[in-house]
């Protein structure tokens, strides 16, 4: 696919920017005035993406517009039965069941493509990054944070449960008690104790928070695209192999790609 697939109107509508150059896109929440909150418009540009990214893009950073990544959920959702055309809670909580799951599942497509191997992505971070903004920053293989960054899993304390993909992540990431802690409270964790519980890949001030990504994005890109893509596919299945050997055998199969690849003159991409 090309950038002339990506339809600009479900971009527009759900406030998201996106910039591309050479094998680097990047995705920009765009409302700042309203600290880049979500509606189920921004899922479906996150998801339009997605879909359609161009095979050459080899990373990808989030970021959002302004003084914060992501205050969570537009409070219309809240209140209305649809927002700008898309369920909200109240219609959710009325609709069956099978239609509640599948718009939900929709959702969640906005944030499940981050995590797939074929691209590594980073969100850069500053202000709050809360419930949805949180969750969609897990949803990033690393984070860069700025030291003014606030994170929070509010939706527990909402009556809700955090349903974007942010939970498996959350207990990769701080273990599981450490996870219930967090998202029972809805507790603020700042950028200090994202760095020390493994939330944050680095931590820097505001006005370096571009540089800093920048440089990360430069260091992956120095590698060979086959073997960041098999890596990253070797590491994410790594706490679901049932078994040691499991996980050598993917070892085995991952490294005899990568030499053949190589031996076949592809130079590893």
């Amino acid at each position: 696919m090309t950038e002339s697939a990506i339809d600009p109107g479900v971009l527009d509508r759900g406030h998201v920017r996106l910039m591309l150059r050479g094998s680097r896109a990047t995705i920009v929440l765009d409302r700042p005035d309203q600290l880049n909150a979500q509606t189920p418009d921004t899922w479906k540009a996150l998801r339009e993406i997605g879909q359609n990214l161009a095979p050459e893009v080899r990373v990808v950073v989030v970021r959002g517009e302004g003084r914060a990544f992501s205050a969570g959920l537009d409070r219309r959702l809240f209140e209305s039965e649809q927002v700008d055309g898309a369920p909200g809670l109240l219609s959710l909580a009325s609709s069956p069941v099978e239609q509640g799951d599948a718009d939900i599942a929709a959702f969640q497509q906005g944030f499940s493509w981050l995590r797939d191997p074929e691209r590594v992505t980073i969100a850069a971070v500053r202000g709050h990054a809360i419930g949805a903004g949180f969750q969609l920053a897990l949803a990033c293989d690393m984070r860069v944070l700025a030291t003014d960054a606030k994170l929070r899993m509010a939706e527990t304390s909402l009556g809700l449960v955090p349903d974007l993909g942010g939970t498996l992540p959350l207990v990769r990431a701080v273990g599981y008690s450490r996870a219930v802690e967090m998202c029972l409270t809805g507790r603020e964790v700042d950028a200090d104790e994202a760095s020390r519980v493994g939330l944050a890949n680095s931590v820097v001030e505001p006005e370096r928070l571009e540089d800093a990504t920048d440089q990360l994005v430069e260091a992956i890109t120095r590698s060979p695209t086959g073997a960041v893509r098999e890596t990253l596919a070797l590491l994410s299945q790594a706490e679901e192999a049932e078994d040691p050997e499991q996980q050598f055998a993917a070892e085995r199969a991952a490294q005899l790609r990568r030499l053949r690849e190589l031996m076949g003159g592809s130079g590893g991409e």
